[in-house]
C-alpha cells in the first residue's frame, strides 16, 4: 500500500500562476480603490443607515456635517479639487436622503421582532416575515450604497482612487474604521 503523500501531484503545472496572481492582485486593488474612494465619501451615509454617531445620534444635520468633513479630508488628502468635493458631497447627500426611510424601516422591524420574541407565544411566521423585511431593507441599502460609492469613485481620477484606497488600507490595518 502506498502513502498518498508519496504520490506525485497529478495537478497540471501552474505556468500561469504568476500572471494569475498579478491579475488577481490588480483586480482586488482596483476594487478596493473604487470601493475605498466611495466608502470614505459615504461614511455619513453608512452612519445614517446604522444610526452611528457621537453628537446628535441620528440627527440628520449632524451626520451631514460629519460626512462633509470626512469628504473634505479625503479630497484634500488625494489632492482633489473643490469641484470634486462638491460633486462627492452631492452624491453622498442624495444617498443620505434616500437611506433615511430605509433606516426607519429597519428600526421598526427591529422593534417588531423584539415584540414578537417577548410575546407569551412565539409566532414563527411573523418572525420570518420580519426577517424577510430586514433582508430586503439591507439589500436596498447595500444597492444604494454601492451605487453611491461607484458614482463618487468616478469623480476621482484613477490616481486619486489608488491613493484613497491606500489610505483606507492603512487605516484598516491599524484597526480603525473608514
Amino acid at each position: 500500500m502506498t502513502n498518498p503523500a508519496d504520490q506525485p501531484d497529478n495537478r497540471p503545472a501552474e505556468d500561469s500562476a504568476p500572471l494569475a496572481k498579478s491579475s488577481r492582485r490588480r483586480w482586488f486593488a482596483g476594487l478596493a480603490a473604487v470601493g475605498g474612494a466611495g466608502a470614505l465619501g459615504l461614511l455619513g451615509a453608512n452612519a445614517q443607515a446604522h444610526g452611528w454617531g457621537r453628537d446628535g445620534r441620528g440627527d440628520p444635520e449632524a451626520m451631514k456635517r460629519r460626512m462633509e468633513r470626512r469628504i473634505s479630508r479625503l479630497v484634500e488628502y488625494v489632492g482633489g479639487t473643490a469641484q470634486q468635493k462638491e460633486r462627492i458631497v452631492a452624491i453622498a447627500t442624495a444617498a443620505l436622503a434616500e437611506l433615511q426611510p430605509l433606516r426607519e424601516q429597519t428600526r421598526a422591524a427591529r422593534r417588531r421582532g423584539m415584540e414578537l420574541l417577548a410575546a407569551p407565544v412565539i409566532d414563527r411566521r411573523a418572525l420570518e416575515q420580519v426577517r424577510v423585511a430586514q433582508m430586503q431593507a439591507a439589500d436596498a441599502r447595500s444597492r444604494r450604497l454601492v451605487q453611491a460609492m461607484a458614482d463618487a469613485a468616478e469623480v476621482l481620477t484613477p490616481e486619486q482612487r489608488a491613493k484613497a484606497a491606500e489610505r483606507l488600507k492603512q487605516r484598516m490595518e491599524r484597526g480603525r474604521r473608514g
